[in-house]
């Protein structure tokens, strides 16, 4: 389904699960995810729980031919979407590039918000998260999204996964590239993590009650940067998944739903 917001883009969006619910959770992709990335996870939810899975623009099905967005202006495509759906309390869970979206929505929208869930998230930016980060860029640049990903993998996956894979690393990167064969649209999304600022003051003043999870052995986000984010949220914990690296999702969605779940029906 499509959603037109103010500036006339079409954004992409599912809802699943038990549609006439009145619990429900958003869940928000990383940087080259699609909303096919909660595979793994909405099960655990189908049943008590609306489930709205969206692509940013730039993303997955949605429009990619507008200027580049900042995380305050995807988190209003988010508010808009919604508005227009009637939905007023939404659990918003994101994880990597959307953690940061649902972390500015929260901020933005104290409001139109239940509980916030932050997987693999950060609010500041290590020196060696820049470098990364410019590798990606540069290989985007470079090579389009086949060579991103060859970069991007070993980063955002954990050292278990690629010894035991649920999906077979060929078979990822070829489903992966063929849902991203637009590398401007990356290097869109990419400039809004490039030029966001520190975030930790401003995190301060989220009021939503926060849960924050993060794998043992990420090598993108360190365990150091998601501790920021957990001092810095007023009434948030940090739960950590032992043996799995950045991509929780893919890693680890039972234990991932769980600590959800978990947090949403009993953490009150």
């Amino acid at each position: 389904m499509y959603f037109t917001n103010n500036n006339k883009e079409q954004i992409y969006y599912e809802l699943r699960g038990n549609i006439s619910s009145s619990k429900c959770i958003v869940f928000l992709n990383g940087l080259s995810q699609s909303t096919a990335a909660w595979a793994l996870m909405t099960p655990y939810f189908e049943k008590e729980y609306k489930i709205l899975l969206v692509d940013f623009i730039f993303q997955g099905q949605s429009f990619k031919e507008a200027q580049s967005k900042n995380f305050d202006e995807h988190a209003n495509d988010l508010w808009q979407l919604v508005q227009f759906l009637g939905i007023n309390e939404p659990h918003i869970a994101g994880i990597s590039y959307g953690s940061l979206v649902a972390q500015h929505y929260a901020l933005n929208y104290p409001d139109w918000i239940s509980k916030l869930i932050l997987m693999a998230t950060f609010a500041h930016k290590t020196e060696q998260f820049k470098a990364i980060e410019l590798s990606w860029k540069r290989s985007c640049q470079t090579g389009g999204y086949s060579m991103l990903l060859d970069v991007m993998l070993p980063f955002v996956l954990g050292s278990n996964y690629f010894e035991n894979p649920f999906i077979p690393i060929d078979v990822l990167k070829e489903s992966r590239v063929g849902a991203n064969q637009d590398p401007a649209a990356l290097l869109k999304l990419m400039k809004a993590t490039e030029e966001r600022p520190d975030y930790r003051q401003k995190i301060k003043k989220i009021k939503a009650k926060t849960l924050i999870i993060q794998g043992e052995f990420d090598i993108l986000v360190k365990m150091e940067m998601a501790r920021d984010v957990a001092l810095n949220i007023p009434d948030s914990k940090l739960e950590v998944i032992n043996g799995v690296g950045h991509t929780l999702n893919l890693e680890a969605p039972k234990k991932t739903a769980e600590l959800i779940l978990d947090f949403l029906e009993h953490d009150n």
